[in-house]
């Protein structure tokens, strides 16, 4: 399996060593990218790179769009050396298969992939969507190249891609928003900084841990460490009086319909 990535930047970089760790030999990967910088640090992980794309995958198998929506058509379109054999795994946040599809040779196989940013330290979860032209090595081929960064699923429509990027593509910073104010919360109740930040940090790791390897819905795990008029209670009474729930709800629906906007403006051909 040769792999070519198109764009070198932080997501490519978690993929390409997340791949190298799992086995994969150096000499199976190259990355094009415009910026020196970018090229200088592909290269230090033993790799080729070229700036310019075509020669990039020239002999690949596999090629993964990993540019800013904002370039992605104008990247694709000047892809004059791609060929239907070859499988495109987009990471292209918003750019949908019927955009790429218009972009590329007729029976392309393509998969769509919604990351988010914890692939950066191996913990990410990544969504895909594959288009009628995908076969069951290209599946697994798709699989082996995102399982380098974290955990994957398989979603039965597009459509659900942007309900994945509400959850989980924007996921990370609605978590980091809540550790920053316990932070805060933490300091203002006379603790210190770094104490303040160890004990939120270690608990949100923690709570996450036992709520995957738990078989009990988060719900129950909620009710099994709220005491009745203990702490715990105190607390979740206070978040329920300020409609934190209905919040949350209105935040994920605003960023699943950011997600249908940017189709619509960065997929235009």
């Amino acid at each position: 399996m040769s792999i070519a990535f198109i764009g070198a930047g932080n997501m490519a970089m978690s993929l390409i060593r997340g791949l190298l760790d799992s086995g994969m030999q150096a000499s199976a990967i190259v990355a094009a990218d415009p910026s020196q910088e970018q090229r200088a640090a592909a290269e230090s992980l033993g790799i080729s790179v070229f700036q310019q794309n075509d020669l990039a995958i020239k002999q690949a198998a596999i090629v993964v769009l990993a540019v800013k929506p904002q370039i992605a058509a104008s990247v694709v379109q000047s892809l004059s050396g791609v060929n239907a054999t070859q499988l495109i795994v987009s990471v292209a946040a918003g750019i949908t298969v019927a955009s790429l599809e218009s972009w590329l040779p007729i029976n392309q196989p393509i998969v769509r992939c919604m990351p988010n940013t914890p692939a950066l330290v191996g913990a990410g979860m990544t969504a895909l969507f594959a288009n009628q032209a995908v076969n069951d090595k290209h599946l697994e081929a798709a699989e082996r190249v995102l399982q380098a960064a974290g955990k994957v699923v398989w979603v039965a429509n597009e459509e659900q891609l942007d309900a994945v990027t509400a959850v989980s593509g924007s996921g990370p910073a609605y978590f980091f928003l809540l550790m920053e104010h316990m932070i805060n919360a933490g300091v203002e109740l006379g603790l210190d900084i770094q104490t303040s930040t160890d004990l939120t940090l270690q608990t949100a790791y923690g709570a996450a841990l036992m709520a995957q390897q738990s078989v009990e819905p988060v719900a129950t795990l909620r009710e099994n460490v709220t005491s009745p008029a203990g702490t715990t209670e105190a607390a979740l009474n206070t978040l329920l009086q300020h409609a934190v729930p209905d919040a949350i709800a209105s935040a994920l629906r605003a960023a699943h319909h950011r997600s249908t906007e940017l189709a619509e403006e960065f997929g235009k051909t």
